[in-house]
């Protein structure tokens, strides 16, 4: 029987990870939490995992995030493979918001870490995190109630929310489209443009696509299993099939590439050249800022 090579991943970045991980850490944590009392406290029943999201192995780990080990170990790796500092890429999308938005929604949160910055830069906003994995959303739980952040964390799918059309100022989605099939990430974005209000902001911070389609490697060593996708598409035209303008890309540290868009105004508000116009996060008969 022919044997398999060890992938990139298995020779390169797992024996990093063993050096810099604390498993016994780890291993408490996980025996810390009544894993299927809290999923069944937050699982929506009404929730169907797409197929490409219960068969692939994302990080390398069977079951991908439905899966205890991956909730555990999401923060302990990623903290290492976004040079120069995850904290820094992940300003880059939350410093990059515009006005004082009202609600936003983190799509993809994961372990909320974007979700709970987007919380501490705007204390006034309503902030919810969706997420497909009822295991990754237990952890954004308790880093939120560790925090001391109210935030409101929903198990549900990108494709297909089930929230109000025109309910959000600002929509997110940190590191989530490569792994996605590309036809999975211009759902996303068109149901984000639904619930979205017009004017409202979208921002998109991933893998700079120019890159990956130029060093292949990268694709070989992530191992992700819809990187190499990603990498072929344009994440712009994207945004513009979804019915988003003013789409700017723009490269965050080499490896990332940050997206932003706006919904248009309606057609007759924007022409109302000569009354005064509200910037996109206020309301009717709120005051005009001068």
């Amino acid at each position: 029987m022919e044997t398999q090579n060890p992938s990139l991943f298995e020779q390169f970045l797992a024996p990093l990870f063993e050096q810099f991980i604390d498993k016994e850490a780890l291993l408490t944590l996980r025996n810390s939490i009544d894993w299927e009392t809290e999923v069944g406290a937050i699982a929506n029943p009404q929730v169907t995992y797409p197929h490409y999201y219960q068969t692939s192995k994302f990080h390398g780990i069977d079951d991908g995030y439905l899966n205890i080990d991956a909730a555990i170990t999401y923060d302990p790796i990623t903290q290492y493979v976004l040079p120069p500092s995850e904290t820094w890429v992940r300003e880059s999308l939350v410093n990059a918001i515009q006005g004082t938005p009202r609600r936003i929604l983190d799509l993809g949160c994961g372990t909320g870490t974007t979700t709970l910055m987007l919380k501490r830069r705007f204390p006034q906003a309503e902030v919810v995190g969706l997420d497909l994995s009822p295991h990754m959303l237990i952890m954004a739980q308790r880093k939120a109630q560790a925090a001391g952040l109210e935030i409101t964390f929903r198990h549900g799918d990108a494709m297909a929310t089930g929230l109000d059309d025109a309910s959000f100022d600002v929509v997110c989605a940190t590191l989530l489209f490569h792994e996605t099939p590309p036809l999975v990430a211009k759902t996303i974005l068109q149901e984000s443009w639904r619930v979205m209000s017009p004017g409202g902001q979208m921002l998109v911070l991933d893998g700079n696509q120019q890159t990956l389609r130029t060093v292949d490697w990268l694709s070989n060593i992530f191992e992700e299993p819809f990187i190499r996708e990603y990498g072929q598409g344009n994440l712009d035209a994207w945004l513009g099939y979804a019915g988003f303008e003013t789409v700017r890309t723009q490269t965050v540290f080499v490896l990332n590439q940050l997206s932003t868009a706006r919904k248009p105004l309606p057609v007759a508000a924007a022409a109302m050249a000569d009354e005064p116009v509200a910037t996109p996060f206020t309301a009717p008969g709120d005051p005009v800022p001068v």
